[in-house]
This record gives C-alpha cells, sequence and structure tokens, in this order.
C-alpha cells in the first residue's frame, strides 16, 4: 500500500516539476501552467513527506524496542 502511495507522489513531484520547466522554457506566458505545477508539485512533496515522517517513527520505536528501552 505504501510503495503505491510512494509512486504516486513521485509523479505528482515529476509532473507539477515537468509543467513547471516546460513553462519556463517555452515561448510566452504560461501563468496558469506554473501555479498550476506549483501546485501539484508541493502536493506532492507534502504528502511524499508525511509518509516518510510516519515510515521513520516506526523505525525509531523498533530501534528502541529492540534496546529494552520501549
Amino acid at each position: 500500500m505504501q510503495s503505491k502511495k510512494q509512486l504516486i507522489n513521485t509523479l505528482l513531484i515529476v509532473l507539477g516539476a515537468g509543467m513547471l520547466l516546460y513553462s519556463f522554457i517555452a515561448q510566452g506566458e504560461f501563468v496558469y501552467l506554473k501555479i498550476g505545477g506549483l501546485i501539484i508539485l508541493m502536493y506532492g512533496l507534502y504528502t511524499a513527506t508525511n509518509i516518510w515522517v510516519k515510515d521513520n517513527e516506526t523505525d525509531k520505536e523498533k530501534d528502541n524496542e529492540d534496546r529494552g528501552q520501549g
């Protein structure tokens, strides 16, 4: 289940970054593309960070239990 969420977050990050890069490289003003890319990129980073924090907490709990500090 976590791997599917990580894949979706990675795709969102890559999509948002691609949209931003395209809007900066292409000729013309693509304001909505920049805004959309930034929102998608930041949402992907936010959700990915939340998953990483949850995974990190479980690793700390396992370490504490292994050492007898739990």
